[in-house]
C-alpha cells in the first residue's frame, strides 16, 4: 500500500453510551499510512472512546469504521488496569498476544531497552504493581510496541514520565516509520512529531481534520473561530435590525403587515446562515482549597526518607519542617521512590516523618486509588463533604465541569481527566490542613492547568508536591525542594 493511501476510514460514525448523551455524531475522517496524528478535545469529549472504536473494543451505534485488511493495531493505555497490577512482567507482556509466545524474555529485554527501562536479571518475575508510576508508563508503551503494529495508538504516553523519559519517547516517535495516533496534553511534545490533528468538538459532537504541526493547527482553529464569530456578530446585527423594522411596520397595519412579514422571513433566513461555531472549550472555574488551620506550629516534620536506586533501598537524612502556607517540592527521576514516600506520609506511616495530631490530610494520588470506582460522583463528593448541603456539593461539582449528566455516573465510568477533576472537587470539600499531591496535572486538559496552579499557589495550608511539569511548578511558590537523587 502506498504511503498516501488511507489505512482507516470513519464514515458517518455515531456513538454514545446512552441515547440522551451522544459523544460522536456522523463523524467522517481518514488516516493515511505513515502519518502521525494528534487527537485534541477537552476532558470527556470522547478521545479515549475514539481509540476504543478503532480497536473494536466498542462498536458504533451508526455508520462504519473501515480498516484495511491485515492492518494490526495496538494501544498503549493510560494506566495499568487494576486486575493486571499483580501480574509479573512476563505475564503482562504475554497478555499482549492472542497466542502463547515461547521464549518471550529476549523480546521483553529488547523492548524495555527501547523505552529506556533497562531490566535486571530478575525483571521478568517482578510484579507490575511494584514499579513506579513513571516506570509503569514505560511498561504501557512497551506493551504496545512489542506487538510491532501497523497502527500505534498512544493514550497520554507522557503522564508520569520524567524529563529523560519524555526526551527518549520524543526521539523515538520522531524516527517512527509506521502510523501513529496520539492523545496528549503536552503541547511541546506533540509539536515535535505531529503532522495532522483530529479535533473532537464537545459541543457539535463532530471531528474536524487538520493538516500541519500541532502549533500551526491550533492557530488555524483560533483564526477560524475568530472569522466565524465576526460573521455571526454581523448576522446578529442584521437580524436585530430586520426584527425591529418588522415590528415597526406591523404596527402600521394594512399593506405594511406584508412588509413586516417579509422582514421576519428575512430575519429567519439570516438565522439559518449563522455558522454553528465551536464555543470556546470550557475551563473549570477558579477555585480555592480551604484549609482548617486549627493546628499551630509545625504540621509535618521530615527527618529521614528512603530512595530506591538499581533496586537497592538507601536511607537518607534531612530536616524539613512545614508550617501553614509552606510548600515542599519532591524531585528525582522515575523509580526513585517519590510516590512511595508520599503514600507513606499520607498514611502517617513513614519512618522519619511526624505529622502533628489533628492535621487533616488531603491526598491526590496519580492513580486515583483514593477514589472508590463503584461510587457515583455524588456519593464520592458527599463522603468528604461533612456537613455541606447538597446545593453546595453540586455547586462545587459544577465548577469542575461535573454537570448534572455526570454527577450520577460511577467514578469507574469517567474519563481519566474527569476523575482528576472529581479528585480536586473532593479536596475543596474536604478542607485539608496538609495537601499531598502526586502528579496532579496528569490527564488534565491543558486549559485547566493554570487555574489549578493558581489555586495551589493560594492554598494556605502546608503542601508536598510531586510534578514533572516545570511550567506548572513555576506558577506555585515553593519554599523547599527535596531532590531524592542527591
Amino acid at each position: 500500500m502506498a504511503k498516501d493511501e488511507a489505512i482507516m476510514r470513519f464514515e458517518k460514525v455515531s456513538f454514545g453510551y446512552s441515547e440522551n448523551y451522544p459523544l460522536l455524531k456522523e463523524v467522517d475522517f481518514a488516516i493515511r499510512r505513515g502519518t502521525k496524528t494528534t487527537i485534541m478535545g477537552q476532558n470527556g469529549s470522547g478521545k479515549s472512546t475514539l481509540f476504543k472504536l478503532i480497536t473494536g473494543e466498542i462498536h458504533p451505534t451508526d455508520g462504519a469504521i473501515n480498516i484495511v485488511n491485515g492492518v494490526s493495531i495496538s494501544l498503549s493505555r493510560q494506566v495499568i488496569p487494576r486486575n493486571e497490577a499483580e501480574l509479573t512482567v512476563r505475564e503482562f507482556f504475554q497478555k499482549c498476544f492472542p497466542d502463547k509466545v515461547y521464549d518471550i524474555d529476549p523480546k521483553i529485554d529488547d523492548i524495555l531497552e527501547v523505552v529506556n527501562l533497562k531490566g535486571h536479571v530478575k525483571v521478568h518475575e517482578r510484579i507490575i504493581g511494584s514499579f513506579s508510576g513513571g516506570q509503569q508508563a514505560r511498561l504501557l508503551l512497551a506493551s504496545a510496541l512489542i506487538q510491532n503494529p501497523d497502527l500505534l495508538l498512544l493514550d497520554e504516553p507522557t503522564n508520569n514520565l520524567d524529563k529523560a523519559g519524555i526526551e527518549h519517547l520524543t526521539k523515538f516517535l520522531i524516527n517512527y516509520k509506521k502510523t501513529l495516533i496520539v492523545i496528549s496534553h503536552d503541547a511541546d511534545f506533540l509539536n515535535s512529531f505531529t503532522d495532522g490533528v483530529l479535533y473532537l468538538d464537545v459541543f457539535t459532537k463532530k471531528i474536524e481534520q487538520y493538516v500541519g504541526n500541532y502549533f500551526d493547527v491550533r492557530e488555524q482553529i483560533i483564526l477560524r473561530q475568530e472569522r466565524e464569530n465576526r460573521k455571526n456578530a454581523q448576522l446578529a446585527k442584521e437580524i436585530q435590525e430586520n426584527k425591529e423594522k418588522a415590528n415597526f411596520f406591523a404596527m402600521k397595519g394594512g399593506q405594511m403587515r406584508l412588509v413586516a412579514k417579509r422582514m421576519r422571513e428575512k430575519a429567519e433566513d439570516l438565522e439559518e446562515e449563522k455558522v454553528d461555531t465551536r464555543k470556546e472549550d470550557r475551563t473549570i472555574r477558579p477555585f480555592i482549597i480551604p484549609a482548617q488551620l486549627d493546628v499551630v506550629g509545625d504540621l509535618v516534620h521530615i527527618t529521614a526518607f528512603k530512595t530506591i536506586k538499581t533496586h537497592k533501598t538507601t536511607g537518607r537524612k534531612t530536616n524539613i519542617k512545614l508550617r501553614r502556607n509552606q510548600r515542599l517540592l519532591l524531585t528525582g527521576p522515575n523509580g526513585i521512590g517519590k510516590s512511595t514516600l508520599l503514600e507513606s506520609i499520607a498514611k502517617n506511616s513513614a519512618e522519619g516523618t511526624k505529622i502533628t495530631n489533628g492535621v487533616k490530610i488531603g491526598y491526590y494520588r496519580q492513580d486515583f486509588s483514593t477514589l472508590n470506582f463503584e461510587d457515583t460522583v455524588y456519593q464520592s463528593l458527599k463522603a468528604v463533604a461533612e456537613k455541606e448541603s447538597e446545593e453546595t456539593i453540586r455547586s462545587v461539582a459544577a465548577g469542575f465541569l461535573i454537570t448534572s449528566d455526570v454527577i450520577n455516573n460511577k467514578i469507574g465510568n469517567l474519563s481519566e481527566g474527569q476523575k482528576g477533576l472529581v479528585a480536586f472537587a473532593r479536596l475543596v470539600l474536604q478542607k485539608p490542613d496538609l495537601l499531598i499531591l502526586d502528579e496532579p496535572t496528569n490527564h488534565i486538559n491543558f486549559r485547566h492547568i493554570p487555574i489549578i496552579a493558581e489555586a495551589l499557589n493560594k492554598y494556605e495550608g502546608a503542601m508536598i508536591l510531586v510534578s514533572h511539569i516545570p511550567d506548572f511548578v513555576s506558577k506555585i511558590r515553593i519554599d523547599y525542594t527535596l531532590d531524592l537523587d542527591k
